[in-house]
């Protein structure tokens, strides 16, 4: 009876949104809570999951297998596939956040974007930011969390590691394969990189 009563209640708000101008490819696969507040022309794709106290803006595209919670998306987002947005999480207006990412308890500026495999945790990001693929922000020290800042018109680099606390300031680049430790100063290029060898005539053993 109760498994019964979750379905009904499903299929209520299900419903309610499809009634308010929700797109929903597959509307049986997507789960909504009882608070789930959804804008006008949002697009969600099969097989999305929204826990409690998630508001979603207007002109929104959230694409499948990703799961929200406790978090702000606002207008023009787009969100997946496979993304996690975690609880005190803020994407601004035009921010994307594509697969395999997870968000926790960071804002993403306006018009930024972190678009794979990468963990954004206690952190703040600017406008118009390009965070690499496989990008960490190393939050957790064993004892507290601390917090990453990244000022407008950034470019991290892919595979990049920020170890908080930490400040990258407006339009700085940090390279590819780069393990920051230090606040990297405005319009400055930060690399962290062993040199390069290369053997030549190398044997490779049998």
């Amino acid at each position: 009876m109760k498994e019964l009563n979750l379905i009904k209640f499903q299929n209520r708000l299900r419903n309610k949104f499809l009634k308010s101008g929700v797109k929903m490819v597959g509307p049986d696969t997507v789960f909504f809570s009882k608070d789930t507040k959804i804008g006008k022309n949002v697009t969600i794709e099969p097989y999305v999951v929204f826990g409690l106290k998630v508001k979603i803006g207007n002109n929104v595209n959230i694409k499948s297998f990703s799961h929200l919670e406790n978090c702000r998306v606002e207008n023009k987002v787009e969100i997946g596939p496979y993304a996690r947005i975690r609880p005190g999480t803020i994407l601004k207006e035009g921010s994307k956040i594509g697969n395999f990412v997870e968000i926790k308890k960071s804002t993403i500026g306006k018009k930024s974007k972190v678009n794979h495999l990468s963990y954004v945790g206690d952190t703040s990001i600017g406008k118009s930011v390009n965070v690499g693929a496989g990008t960490i922000t190393c939050n957790y020290d064993g004892i507290k969390k601390n917090k990453t800042i990244i000022n407008d018109n950034v470019f991290i680099g892919s595979n990049a590691s920020l170890i908080a606390p930490i400040k990258i300031n407006h339009d700085s680049v940090v390279g590819a394969g780069s393990v920051i430790t230090k606040d990297v100063g405005k319009k400055t290029l930060a690399l962290t990189r062993s040199s390069q060898i290369e053997i030549k005539n190398y044997k490779r053993k049998k």
